[in-house]
């Protein structure tokens, strides 16, 4: 149903406009709503935000309608007006116009041409407001999906290889906020997820600023890699940054006494790329797995707090780079063979 607002000081418009759309109104298709000026105008669209055209008239008493246009285009941008006036001389129209008027239909009213007016104008405030959702979709979409996918998805080998894989060279990190899991369990919901989001935020920017990309969110645990020149190298340089970032950030100390920090994974070497997941649900990953993804993922699960591991292949690549302390042989779970572990130094 379409909500209209006329905004006349003319007491018998609303009688005209009710009997002259009787059959709209019975069907659902218009809804009227109606004003004596500009003020009233503007207190009628705090109780009704759902209004889609005004019918406004150019000479009222306490607010005008071309005033009333500047008001409308300052606080409700998808509203479109059609005046409707007397004063139909090219210098009110253009006035009307240049306000952000629609429309002009002039007195008195021929009301097939205002119906007319008033379809043409609905439908330009549909259009819009399909723009936007899509516009809101999208950027929501863009939240949600890897924008390596969102790229993939636009380009026109998609359909054919949306399952082709492939093995890559990269780097692997997983970065969890020690203690987290006990706030979890003690803090109200919103809280929670406002405290985690904040922290992964301050993750998301260095690993981006790095060239890495976000593959997932575990909990209250990041996974990320790293591909291409250097990657090794790159992906810690975001870890260390990340390191220094959340043990010296105030969000949390400052709301519920929560001192986070971070312990870190990374190894670096072959990985199967690909899209994994379920057909059945419809649900797929473009992600990386592989025996360097786990051995990632239990380097970051013997850290300590604040300590950033790697494995022996990362160290063969970034030695000459960084300082380290080597840890030694590290059982890791599901591993036949130790792993040599060193700690990345500032």
């Amino acid at each position: 149903m379409a909500k209209i607002l006329v905004v006349d000081d003319e007491a018998d418009l609303e009688m005209l406009i009710k009997q002259k759309f009787r059959q709209k109104i019975r069907q659902n298709e218009y809804e009227f709503v109606f004003a004596l000026n500009g003020r009233q105008a503007l207190e009628q669209l705090k109780e009704h935000q759902d209004v889609d055209v005004v019918l406004s008239d150019i000479n009222m008493p306490e607010m005008d309608g071309l005033t009333l246009l500047t008001k409308l285009n300052e606080q409700h941008a998808i509203l479109k007006s059609v005046i409707v006036s007397a004063y139909g001389d090219m210098e009110n129209i253009r006035t009307a116009m240049n306000r952000g008027a629609f429309d002009f239909v002039t007195k008195p009213v021929n009301f097939n041409d205002l119906e007319i007016t008033i379809e043409k104008t609905l439908a330009h405030v549909k259009a819009l407001k399909e723009t936007i959702k899509a516009l809101k979709e999208n950027n929501i979409l863009k939240m949600y999906v890897d924008h390596t996918v969102l790229s993939f998805m636009a380009s026109k080998e998609s359909e054919n290889s949306l399952f082709d894989n492939e093995i890559i060279d990269g780097t692997v990190v997983f970065i969890d906020i020690c203690g987290f899991t006990t706030i979890s369990e003690n803090q109200p919901a919103n809280k929670v997820v406002g405290l985690l989001n904040a922290y992964f935020d301050i993750m998301v920017q260095d690993i981006i600023a790095e060239g890495g990309n976000v593959d997932k969110f575990l909990g209250d645990a990041v996974m990320a890699t790293f591909r291409g020149e250097f990657h090794a190298a790159r992906a810690i340089e975001a870890c260390i940054a990340i390191k220094n970032k959340i043990h010296n950030t105030e969000i949390g100390l400052d709301v519920i006494g929560f001192k986070p920090d971070v312990s870190i994974g990374i190894n670096s070497g072959d990985m199967v790329s690909g899209n994994i997941g379920s057909a059945t649900l419809k649900r797929l990953d473009y992600t990386v797995i592989g025996d360097t993804v786990n051995v990632a993922a239990r380097l970051q699960s013997s850290a300590e707090r604040g300590q950033i591991l790697i494995s022996d292949k990362t160290y063969e690549r970034v030695k000459e780079s960084f300082h380290f302390k080597s840890i030694g042989a590290l059982t890791l779970k599901n591993r036949e063979k130790p792993v040599t572990t060193y700690e990345v130094l500032e």
